[in-house]
């Protein structure tokens, strides 16, 4: 897929949890956040800051910044629907 059909489909989904697989093989998890051009940013599921475990790296308190992930680098998307159930 195209770095313009991850852009409106995460443009459509911000606040929506999901799993994004990229092609280098990492694996990151988080909620849409924001979205520019060419990065989508994560907020970390459980508000942990230096959540690594997930292939995220976070900074500050509370939810804190993601590190943008680039969307041409995305293989796939998968929403979460069963998260805070």
């Amino acid at each position: 897929m195209s770095a313009d059909h991850y852009f409106n489909l995460c443009t459509k989904n911000i606040g929506v949890p999901v799993e994004i697989r990229c092609h280098d093989g990492s694996t990151h998890r988080g909620i849409i956040d924001r979205v520019e051009r060419e990065r989508v940013f994560l907020r970390p599921l459980d508000n942990q800051v230096g959540n690594q475990g997930q292939g995220l790296f976070f900074w500050g308190f509370g939810w804190g910044l993601a590190a943008g992930i680039a969307l041409g680098s995305i293989a796939t998307l998968v929403f979460l629907p069963w998260y805070g159930w």
